[in-house]
């Protein structure tokens, strides 16, 4: 079979959850996880060739809950024996919340069921999400087994959706406050934005917001987390991960906040040798 031909047999007969090697990392692209209104929901699953069952992160994207998508997720965890999990879920265009977390939480559950398959722990799952995604995988650890944001999508409804540690970088974490935090050109991203996730303005659905914030939701049983944010971030209020810092800190539960000086939203200082050494030894440090 001459290279053309294999080319061919590739593109004709390989699923579409197609495995390819980079290197030294494996990766497993556009795995469903579930349907939703007659949309297919995917995933993409990054390991290390030399990892042998690692502790899982699943990565939730950021773009203001209606845009971006799973493709380039940061991989500067896999070096730190960790594989990772990109996930799609319907934007806030296609379903305002609690949809985007019903998605994500039956994104675990496939992820959690199927560990054995993929090659990863199933006992601790790790949840890290940046802007909006930060907000909802805050949301998502926050709110163990709560029965109300669990959702009925996929196949695995017996199986947990738990997560046991969180990485929030730079997330809205209170929805009520955000928008009295923000600077103009917060307000610019944020109003619409969230309008667009809740249905209505913020004001409007008061109670909606609440129950969508991380900072309402933190029980004494909410898993450790390690928060990111910029200090000259223009989008979301630091405040923000103050204040759920703070909610952590009055449980007593483990939390860990970085400032990053000079940093805004999003950048290069964010996937520094640096950083992802401090995220490493604190998942360490909680037995990850």
């Amino acid at each position: 079979m001459n290279t053309i031909q294999k080319l061919l047999f590739l593109l004709i007969f390989l699923p579409s959850s197609l495995i390819m090697a980079q290197k030294d990392t494996v990766i497993v692209k556009n795995i469903t996880y579930a349907e939703a209104d007659g949309k297919k929901l995917t995933l993409d699953i990054y390991k290390l060739r030399a990892q042998k069952e690692p502790y899982l992160i699943v990565w939730i994207h950021g773009g203001a809950w209606h845009s971006g998508s799973k493709e380039n997720p940061p991989l500067g965890m896999l070096t730190h024996g960790y594989a990772l999990a990109s996930v799609d879920f319907r934007a806030s265009t296609e379903k305002a919340f609690p949809g985007p977390v019903h998605d994500i939480k039956a994104a675990i559950r496939f992820l959690r069921a199927n560990a054995a398959q993929y090659g990863y722990k199933s006992d601790k799952i790790i949840i890290w999400g940046a802007s909006s995604g930060g907000h909802l995988a805050a949301l998502v650890a926050t709110t163990n087994n709560n029965p109300t944001l669990e959702g009925t999508l996929g196949n695995f409804l017996t199986t947990s959706s738990s997560v046991q540690a969180c990485i929030d970088f730079f997330g809205p974490t209170n929805l009520l406050t955000i928008l009295s935090q923000s600077t103009p050109h917060g307000l610019n991203v944020r109003l619409p934005a969230l309008a667009i996730l809740l249905g209505k303005p913020v004001e409007q659905v008061p109670e909606l917001a609440k129950a969508a914030s991380p900072v309402y939701q933190v029980s004494a049983s909410a898993p450790p987390l390690f928060i990111v944010h910029g200090e000259q971030d223009n989008q979301v209020p630091i405040n923000q991960s103050i204040e759920l810092m703070s909610a952590y800190k009055s449980k007593n539960l483990p939390v860990q906040i970085e400032f990053i000086p000079n940093a805004g939203h999003s950048g290069p200082a964010y996937g520094t040798k640096e950083l992802m050494n401090k995220i490493s030894a604190f998942l360490k440090e909680m037995q990850f």
